[in-house]
């Protein structure tokens, strides 16, 4: 399919997916891809292709769409656009599910998730005796590398090694599931990326990824150089939350504090953070916890704070990427200009809607930070 100066290509396969053939593309109508951040400790993405449905000339009882076996639950698919001559990988993920609707207009939608659905298949039970988080993580990782799924993991501040005497991390669940589960105990998130080649991919597990290059910038009520067709802010001075507690170790006589005044995500993005603006009505929180490390519930405790201040500012908006002139995607960091001195600034790209469609290229986000002003003179 080819949008003016948008090329895009579909990949279609069992295991290594080729180029698809020239019936399913003539058949296509629509791409939609979600990439997102899901709120807790990961993140993803999604897409939705619909095809056009014609019946089978030899077999007229059936749509040649439908049972094309390119098209089976189980096939993995690439997606990948080509703008102002630079390709990019939108999605490498598994087709899950399917939709079908007959008739004189009709339709097949083939919905599916990216390649960390192949990790929620399959529930495990087991320990990991005197292995720290990221260790448990590379290996839990490796078992994919068959899939073009390259390990990106960043050792959190706040790991620690449990011996088998004290405490042993314990899997009870699907591999993707518990690696979420260990993301979110550092404030992290974890996710598939794919790209920047086809049928290559990494497994992200870090902090939020806030120290990747910015995007190019949001214009808005620029003349010209707008190039966005609508930009909302939403300030929620209720989101930001403290949060303390007091941890009772099993070989202290005195209970341990735990505070987490500020949210640590780095690089900050505001002047102005609602965790400080706002006092004394910022929420505070209790912890909760019932482990035997500091170190962990302190994490915890950080985790909370910092996904709870995220939550304060909320740009949601749409663009035309042939005008844009480029592709925003989530999660990741892009500057908005000419909203004011209180919302221009950098924000964190929470999730994006991909639109492809003939003649169209439409993308709609959801950007966030955790206040109000701008920490650059210039985007």
């Amino acid at each position: 399919m080819t949008l003016s100066s948008v090329r895009l290509s579909l990949m279609i396969g069992r295991v290594v997916p080729t180029a698809a053939p020239a019936e399913l593309m003539v058949a296509l109508e629509s791409v939609e891809v979600n990439q997102s951040d899901d709120g807790s400790a990961g993140f993803g993405q999604g897409f939705q292709i619909t095809f056009r449905a014609t019946r089978d000339k030899a077999v007229t009882s059936q749509y040649a769409v439908v049972k094309n076996p390119l098209l089976k639950p189980g096939n993995r698919v690439v997606i990948s656009v080509t703008l102002s001559a630079r390709p990019q990988v939108l999605i490498d993920g598994i087709i899950t599910h399917h939709q079908f609707m007959p008739g004189k207009d009709a339709r097949l939608v083939v919905t599916g998730q990216d390649l960390s659905v192949l990790m929620d298949t399959l529930e495990l039970s087991m320990g990991y005796p005197a292995m720290n988080h990221a260790a448990i993580v590379a290996l839990i990782l490796a078992k994919y590398a068959a899939f073009g799924i390259v390990p990106m993991i960043i050792p959190p501040l706040t790991s620690w090694t449990s011996t088998p005497l004290d405490k042993i991390p314990f899997q009870r669940g699907s591999d993707r599931s518990y690696l979420r589960t260990l993301a979110e105990s550092h404030g992290y998130i974890f996710g598939i990326r794919p790209g920047p080649a086809p049928l290559v991919n990494y497994a992200y597990w870090g902090p939020l990824i806030k120290l990747s290059p910015p995007q190019k910038a949001l214009n808005v009520d620029m003349g010209a150089s707008t190039n966005v067709e609508g930009l909302n802010f939403t300030y929620d001075a209720t989101a930001p939350e403290q949060v303390y507690g007091l941890i009772h170790l099993r070989d202290a006589k005195i209970p341990a504090p735990v505070l987490s005044l500020i949210s640590l995500d780095l690089p900050p993005l505001s002047s102005k953070p609602a965790m400080i603006a706002n006092q004394p009505f910022v929420r505070k929180s209790l912890l909760g916890y019932q482990g035997n490390s500091v170190v962990e519930a302190y994490a915890q405790a950080v985790s909370r704070t910092n996904r709870s201040a995220a939550r304060t500012v909320v740009g949601t908006g749409t663009l035309n990427a042939l005008r844009y002139r480029a592709l925003l995607t989530a999660p990741g960091i892009v500057g908005v200009r000419g909203a004011g001195a209180d919302y221009d600034g950098y924000y964190y790209v929470k999730d994006v809607k991909h639109q492809i469609g003939p003649g169209e290229y439409k993308q709609s986000f959801t950007l966030t930070r955790d206040g109000t002003g701008t920490l650059v003179q210039k985007v």
